[in-house]
């Protein structure tokens, strides 16, 4: 059994450098299915989820070589359809790209059902809604998703009845090699839709619109590798901007597109921290109390429903009543039950919880519910004077690189510890 230890009270002050984003890094390593020739990924995180994606390719004959611990060539010359191994899959969301990915490709896609955080209903409806428009069957039995274009895949206008990040991304592998041009209207903005949309471009692809509600993907007959880096993070940045917030530290976070981090911004403003934009840098200083706030996840440009875990604990600290609430998905306030046994005062309604802000938080053993929530539990473990002890931290290890180095380098008491066979805790290294 693996913990997260941290003796917290200590207001974090340096430097912190951001990594890529996992949430680009997954499609577009999936997306590499669709260039029958090598690409070189830079900037890619050093997280579990990535780890899994390039096992996954690798089974499906893809030849993977590691360059550095951020780079990465592959080459899928002589990958095979529908051979990605189940149990690998059922360990992450994001290998639902697949199925684009190897529709755009072969015509055909036969792909176990996908896993990951569980925090509510989050059907791929859409995703198949876009693939039955471009001339597929779909069928989903036996835990597999399988996806079959008989005449092949053709070109064809898709409005998503839902603003759905995956199913924009699963449509744009699927078309970008359809003849004739696919039109995506009511798309999802968010920046890693630009970041694939870049790389498949990257490779000879023709898409526009990416970063708004309509995207044009005139289909090419072939693609041809290329060198692509990964944008930075924007929660990993969002995570550190809160936790200079919650230690009440002075933090510098670079490699950050300070743009996309703009409704974090906003809101770290309001509470009354101060925020600094550099060319690619932002300063988060802490500056007194923490003011109330409300806050509603969105979509992108919207405050990120991936930062509002980490949100949460937050208001949990400011002075008066914050109001949360969650617009993207259903059951994603499971964590509020953790930090109760910190001392919260949160009471959950539906997509709602009404924060009571307290003094302090007090130590506890807590547990990470999902990956983002993980990250939250780090937040109030850095915050909470004595010593908190953070289980199942398989989840943060999804989408965090190296979070215990780069925490204890600008100031935390923390380290990941092991119990081997139910005896007092032993220090990793990480």
């Amino acid at each position: 059994m693996e913990r997260i230890v941290i003796n917290g009270g200590r207001p974090l002050n340096g430097e912190i450098e951001v990594s890529g984003m996992k949430n680009a890094a997954l499609p577009i390593l999936m997306g590499c299915l669709l260039v029958e020739d090598k690409c070189i990924i830079e900037n890619l995180p050093e997280i579990d989820d990535v780890t899994l994606s390039l096992k996954i390719l690798s089974a499906m004959g893809m030849s993977v070589r590691m360059i550095n611990r951020n780079t990465v060539e592959i080459d899928s010359t002589f990958a095979v359809g529908g051979t990605a191994p189940i149990d690998l899959v059922r360990k992450m969301r994001a290998s639902y790209y697949l199925l684009g990915a190897e529709l755009g490709r072969f015509g055909r896609a036969y792909v176990g059902y996908p896993g990951g955080c569980d925090f509510g209903v989050r059907p791929i409806d859409q995703h198949i809604k876009g693939f039955e428009a471009l001339g597929a069957e779909v069928n989903v039995e036996g835990g597999y998703v399988e996806v079959i274009a008989k005449d092949g895949i053709r070109a064809n206008n898709i409005f998503f009845d839902v603003i759905t990040v995956g199913g924009t991304m699963n449509v744009m592998l699927a078309a970008v090699k359809a003849e004739g041009t696919t039109i995506i209207e009511n798309a999802a903005r968010e920046p890693h839709i630009v970041d694939l949309a870049n790389f498949l471009n990257s490779c000879g692809a023709k898409i526009s619109g990416a970063g708004t509600d309509t995207i044009k993907i005139k289909g090419v007959t072939e693609l041809h590798g290329c060198t692509y880096a990964i944008i930075p993070d924007m929660i990993e940045a969002g995570t550190y901007m809160f936790a200079a917030a919650i230690t009440k530290g002075n933090l510098k976070i670079t490699n950050v597109i300070p743009k996309h981090l703009e409704s974090i911004t906003a809101k770290l403003e309001e509470m009354g921290v101060e925020v600094e934009d550099g060319d690619d840098c932002v300063t988060v200083k802490y500056c007194g109390t923490l003011n109330r706030i409300n806050v509603k996840t969105m979509p992108y440009p919207g405050f990120p429903t991936d930062m509002q875990p980490q949100m949460g604990v937050l208001l949990c600290l400011c002075s008066g009543v914050s109001c949360l609430s969650e617009g993207v998905y259903d059951n994603r306030f499971r964590y509020f039950e953790e930090v109760k046994r910190m001392g919260a005062n949160v009471k959950v309604d539906g997509r709602t919880a009404v924060i009571e802000g307290i003094e302090k938080f007090s130590p506890a053993v807590i547990k990470a519910v999902d990956l983002r929530a993980g990250a939250a539990m780090v937040l109030a473990g850095l915050a909470t004077v004595g010593r908190t002890e953070i289980e199942e931290i398989r989840h943060i290890e999804r989408g965090y690189d190296d979070i215990v180095g780069k925490l204890r380098a600008v100031g935390a008491d923390i380290e990941k510890v092991t119990y081997p066979d139910d005896t007092e805790p032993v220090s990793k290294a990480n």
